[in-house]
């Protein structure tokens, strides 16, 4: 359900070209007038620009640019992800707080977005550098009723959903490195963390971290990942609004995962394959034991990457290092 300072955000919005009283805004809203002045007042604190004017009553003037929970629900257009939205300007992880309010009882679609996050952490524990206002940080929580052999397709689409959104609005060529890297240019702009909580054949719940970097120049990046990592401010030349681009992929997330939950992951593989890094391509592949040639082929609905080795057999990867061969990007899934 919505909240009023939320119907109220709408209102001004499809008005904006035109004065709204306190009495015609307390009727909308049915709340007293004092309580429509009260709502103003904390819009004013999030950034908005409200001009009051005596006997005329009240419109936007100007919007805000940073994150808080109201200007990531004005206009967010979906019908379940994000419309409860829990915003930080700092945490540990945003990964944390979304598993307690699992526990809580909030439901699918929860949001915990942060401006800065002081351990950040990627797949195998690996540290996230997520700097205040610079990137993109935050996690949803997911109830899907699927089992929990199914939850790597989960990853697979919200990398297909980050390649998607940052095709929409620009000239980039993003590519999926499997398993859940997006890459521009052979380096890395943003990563996935997929943590389950499930039974043995039901998934409780999925929280899906996603992390992008965007704003930062290469002196905003540790020095000892510069060679590997970008933004998109450094390949398009541009400064990106936040807000925004959360809103984006919120939308572009919920359309997508609809259309998995109704037709399958057939969509999401072929998606995945259209922006995969390398596919078509032969790249050495090492473990423990032994290394070899193969080529990469695709994805499986397992999670695997689907390889053919030089004499023509089809294989299954689940883990091992792929020297992919370009800008020194290897992985180890």
């Amino acid at each position: 359900m919505e909240s009023t300072r939320q119907r109220l955000i709408k209102i001004l919005e499809s008005n904006r070209d035109s004065y709204l009283s306190g009495q015609e805004l307390s009727n909308q809203l049915n709340v007293s007038r004092t309580a429509v002045w009260k709502h103003m007042k904390e819009l004013g604190k999030d950034g908005y620009e409200i001009e009051a004017a005596p006997r005329k009553g009240y419109r936007i003037v100007a919007y805000p640019d940073k994150v808080t929970k109201n200007t990531l629900q004005w206009g967010l257009n979906t019908s379940r992800v994000g419309r409860d939205i829990f915003h930080y300007e700092q945490v540990s992880s945003t990964q944390d707080i979304a598993h307690q309010l699992a526990k809580e009882g909030y439901g699918h679609g929860t949001v915990v977005v942060a401006d800065e996050q002081v351990k950040g952490k990627g797949r195998m524990s690996r540290a996230w550098h997520s700097k205040r206002n610079e990137g993109i940080w935050f996690s949803l929580l997911l109830k899907p009723e699927l089992p929990p052999v199914q939850a790597p397709q989960i990853t697979l689409l919200a990398a297909v959903v980050l390649a998607e959104a940052i095709s929409s609005i620009s000239d980039l060529s993003p590519q999926i490195k499997w398993p859940n890297d997006i890459l521009i240019n052979h380096k890395k702009i943003a990563g996935i963390l997929t943590e389950m909580q499930a039974e043995q054949d039901q998934i409780q719940y999925i929280v899906l971290g996603i992390g992008i970097n965007v704003n930062q120049d290469q002196s905003s990046l540790p020095e000892d990942i510069r060679h590997k990592a970008t933004s998109l401010r450094q390949e398009s030349g541009k400064t990106w609004e936040i807000n925004w681009l959360i809103q984006l992929i919120l939308e572009t997330f919920e359309n997508t995962y609809e259309q998995f939950i109704q037709e399958g992951f057939l969509p999401v593989k072929n998606k995945w394959e259209k922006y995969g890094y390398r596919l078509g391509q032969e790249v050495t592949i090492s473990t423990m034991r032994k290394a070899w040639q193969a080529t990469l082929v695709g994805i499986e609905a397992d999670g695997a990457l689907l390889t053919r080795t030089e004499e023509g057999i089809q294989e299954k990867l689940y883990s091992a290092e792929i020297h992919w061969g370009e800008g020194g990007y290897n992985a180890n899934p």
